[in-house]
């Protein structure tokens, strides 16, 4: 067989030439085509559930939340391993599928899974998700933006990465997730005065019924008049802190009790669980994931050019 592989070459060298200049410009194609991956995706297809469970202890959320979890995704066709992380109100379980399956298919089979097993959790549970598609190996950057006290506060700067920064990177194509860690998250905190309480007779059942039904819009239906439909809405949501201090808690003699009568309200931070620094200052740092198909030079260069498009457009932002 090798001896007529060799004479047939021979006596077509032209074809063999032809060949072999064909297959030569294939590869080049081939190549510039080609994905680079600086990071190669080294897990099994993987779906991460994040659950948060305010309040509650670790020892609380391993039994309560993460161990029903668990056992729910166990039995799920072409699971392999099931792990988990369970800390202060946090949960992450970790659902690792066989080679080469479609990880597509493994999220909906896990979403289907998960779907039914959300009722046997606690009410204390406030969201649970399914994590995006992601690879361990897959955070390509971190982009520190250095918090100046004296030009920006650092309420701001983590509002200018929440609301302007992540969402113009999440629009790349080939991100999975956008982390944002240090700064401040803006809160509007009310602390009740319980002496003020106590003497106007307002209890924390009426303060906490009042503010449940406060900020939100509802509609009426509608009324035809003339042949004509007129929607009925009530618009109470509202982000001034203003609207929040006149609202009515309670009733006496008349007259109504506003939350400014019982409590102080204000813009405050968020309590913080960790925190970020650059050079040797406070910062807002965002962790960028790339998608495991991504290429990650060609991911790079995107969000670079990103970036620089944004400082261009907000130079007081150093990046």
């Amino acid at each position: 067989m090798f001896e007529f592989l060799v004479h047939s070459s021979l006596r077509n060298r032209l074809m063999v030439l032809a060949i072999a200049l064909a297959m030569m410009v294939l590869g080049a194609l081939t190549l510039t085509r080609t994905p680079v991956d600086v990071f190669p995706s080294l897990d099994r297809p993987q779906v991460t559930l994040q659950i948060e469970a305010g309040g509650m202890a670790p020892e609380e959320v391993e039994q309560l939340v993460t161990l029903p979890l668990e056992q729910a995704m166990s039995g799920l066709p072409g699971v392999t391993a099931v792990r988990s992380v369970s800390s202060v109100g946090l949960a992450f379980v970790y659902v690792s599928f066989d080679w080469g399956t479609d990880i597509y298919r493994a999220r909906q089979i896990v979403g289907e899974r998960f779907t039914t097993a959300r009722d046997a959790l606690p009410a204390g549970v406030q969201h649970a998700a399914m994590g995006p598609i992601s690879s361990i190996m897959g955070e390509v950057m971190l982009v520190a933006i250095p918090i100046d006290e004296a030009q920006i506060s650092a309420m701001a700067t983590r509002e200018y990465a929440d609301f302007v920064l992540r969402p113009r990177l999440l629009a790349i194509p080939g991100v999975a997730q956008v982390i944002p860690i240090g700064g401040e998250v803006r809160q509007v905190q009310v602390q009740p005065d319980s002496a003020r309480m106590a003497q106007l007779g307002v209890s924390v059942e009426q303060l906490r019924a009042a503010l449940q039904g406060h900020a939100g819009n509802s509609s009426g239906g509608f009324v035809e008049l003339n042949a004509r439909e007129y929607l009925i809405r009530n618009l109470g949501r509202t982000t001034r802190l203003e609207d929040l201090q006149q609202l009515p808690v309670a009733w006496k003699n008349g007259q109504s009790i506003l939350l400014s009568q019982v409590a102080s309200v204000r813009f405050a931070p968020a309590i913080k669980r960790g925190d970020a620094g650059f050079n040797g200052g406070p910062a807002v740092i965002l962790g960028v994931q790339k998608q495991p198909d991504a290429d990650t030079v060609a991911l790079t260069r995107a969000i670079e050019t990103a970036l620089a498009r944004i400082f261009h457009a907000h130079p007081q932002v150093a990046v």
